[in-house]
């Protein structure tokens, strides 16, 4: 397995990894993972990371690159969403103090860290893996 299939392959595996991670810390009593924020995105997150551990093993690089940049705009979508979530949860308190108060007990956890590396190192993986032509000389 080529350097770059290898580090695609850490990638995907860090992406189904980090659906388990911490995202969110309610009012610090338990941590919601990604299966607690919304469960059919999880499940279509895992399923694009096990697609993409299927076509790096093997070696279908076009699938990979399809599987790499999905997995990338579905993290940035859920994050997106995450941030919106947070920030309208308490909009119906018509105090604004009471709503930025609420607002700062919801916090973001270092599983997106490792969410935002498993997608990254997945396309970086990707797009390195490129088939070189080689062209022969005259």
């Amino acid at each position: 397995m080529r350097p770059a299939s290898l580090l695609s392959l850490i990638g995907f595996i860090t992406l189904i990894a980090a659906t388990y991670c911490p995202m969110l810390r309610p009012f610090h009593l338990m941590n919601w993972n990604v299966y607690k924020l919304n469960q059919p995105y999880g499940m279509v997150i895992m399923l694009v990371g096990v697609i993409g551990i299927l076509c790096t093993v093997l070696n279908q690089a076009k699938i990979t690159r399809i599987a790499a940049w999905a997995s990338l705009v579905l993290v940035v979508l859920l994050f997106i969403a995450a941030i919106l979530k947070v920030k309208t949860t308490f909009s119906f308190i018509p105090f604004r103090g009471i709503n930025g108060f609420l607002t700062k007990q919801i916090a973001f956890k270092w599983g997106w860290y490792v969410l935002f590396t498993g997608a990254g190192l997945s396309v970086i993986g990707a797009l390195a893996s490129k088939k070189r032509v080689y062209t022969e000389g005259k």
